[in-house]
């Protein structure tokens, strides 16, 4: 099933930017050496790189319903039974930001992964040049599969010596929503902290259901971080749902930033907000001990 480029708020929200000077940003030809994808727009030079020193890392082939996914997984060196955190991606496939959060957790003692659960449409999203190109594909990613592929990914983790009774979730721009899609499906999940994720979706028949409407599914307590100057997901709608899952006696908690924009963790971007970043990955640590997925 096939979906048309729909204008989902993540996208308005990225695309809809401040100008900025592109002083202090690597050259296309230097951005695709490095990893990133060229869709997202100029990269920051000084973009978080995290060593691998002390940690095992690498790509893999994770087991599906139907195939085999790629993914790419950081966990510390020599550590027994580390809690399983899983990477959902921003719309821009899996590259090298999203490998470097996986690094980021696994300096903190999880066993990260980040799946690449576009992968059948056999097009490599960290080449594609433009959002437009990228719609077609994402949009049309049945929700239904998509939760399929994170089980997978936690079972995957789990036969590789991961402690799945320590399950956590974390994701940036639509994997946000992601998050928020796990937490209502996923009855092992421990915690979630959602990036900026859309709450509202344009109508799409392989997404029956957006987070906002879920609200009363939730089975795991979800932070959910955000910017007030998001100009996709503007705050009234991020409050509209703090109180749906408020009524329905859900634990969330959420916390909006003053001036941020959308996708303001995102340190290889124009858009990144240093402060409200560095806070937004203290918050999710906070999240995740006070509900077992770190110690």
């Amino acid at each position: 099933m096939s979906a048309e480029p729909l204008p989902t708020s993540d996208v308005i929200g990225l695309t809809k930017v401040a100008p900025f000077s592109r002083r202090g940003f690597m050259t296309a030809s230097a951005a695709v050496t490095a990893g990133y994808t060229l869709a997202a727009g100029p990269v920051r030079a000084d973009a978080i790189k995290t060593e691998t020193s002390g940690l095992a890392t690498g790509d893999v082939r994770i087991k599906v319903a139907d195939d085999e996914m790629p993914g790419y997984f950081a966990r510390p060196a020599g550590v027994s039974n580390p809690p399983v955190v899983l990477v959902a991606m921003e719309i821009f496939g899996l590259h090298e930001y999203i490998k470097d959060v996986t690094r980021r957790l696994a300096k903190l003692g999880a066993f990260a992964v980040a799946p690449d659960y576009y992968f059948r449409k056999g097009v490599d999203l960290t080449k594609v040049t433009d959002i437009p190109q990228l719609l077609p594909i994402v949009n049309s990613k049945p929700d239904a599969e998509l939760l399929s592929d994170l089980d997978g990914t936690a079972t995957w983790a789990r036969s590789e010596g991961g402690d799945t009774s320590r399950l956590g979730i974390i994701g940036f721009c639509r994997g946000g929503r992601t998050v928020w899609e796990y937490a209502a499906h996923s009855s092992t999940l421990k915690a979630g902290a959602a990036f900026y994720g859309p709450l509202v979706d344009p109508p799409n028949p392989v997404w029956p259901k957006s987070p906002t409407q879920l609200a009363g599914e939730m089975k795991a307590p979800v932070l959910g971080l955000y910017g007030e100057a998001d100009a996709g997901i503007p705050v009234a709608t991020v409050e509209a749902f703090k109180a749906a899952l408020a009524a329905d006696k859900k634990t969330a908690e959420f916390k909006i930033y003053p001036g941020a924009p959308h996708g303001f963790h995102a340190d290889y971007r124009p858009r990144y907000r240093k402060e409200a970043a560095e806070d937004a990955w203290s918050q999710m640590q906070a999240w995740f001990r006070k509900y077992g997925v770190l110690s």
